[in-house]
């Protein structure tokens, strides 16, 4: 029963993981692509889960297999006036829609919910049982 508080827990982990790369996808929404910069600092990024888990080598649970940069390319706003405009008066900003990032915001909002109640449901089963042991 420990193991099914075990695979919650990992979910709730790897689902708060997925969640920073989301907020940090918001943050960066409203930026522009420094041309002097990594470009892979301003490209989305996507959490991808695995099964199991590799510390213990259990085949249960999930983990945050890696975060992958979106290599979508940039969107091209006009704004002559910014430092970093190109010859044509555009500059570029990254690649985040933020209605799909509010969209996986609450998407993994609710993963991590039902994690807890599974969590939750375990937890009642193993005190119902040490109540009828003790």
């Amino acid at each position: 029963m420990f193991g099914a508080l075990d695979i919650s827990t990992s979910a709730l982990v790897a689902q708060r993981q997925r969640l920073t790369a989301i907020s940090a996808n918001v943050a960066l929404g409203s930026t522009v692509v420094d041309p002097n910069a990594d470009p892979d600092d301003f490209r989305r990024r996507v959490a991808i889960f695995a099964p199991g888990d590799p510390v213990s080598g259990s085949r249960e649970g999930v983990h945050l297999k890696e975060i992958l940069y979106d290599q979508a390319p940039f969107r091209k706003i006009h704004d002559e006036g910014h430092p970093f405009a190109d010859e044509d008066g555009y500059v570029q900003v990254p690649n985040i829609d933020p209605s799909i990032e509010m969209i996986n915001a609450v998407e993994a909002s609710r993963a991590y919910e039902a994690n807890i109640t599974a969590a939750e449901a375990t937890k009642s089963m193993l005190q119902t049982s040490l109540r009828l042991l003790a």
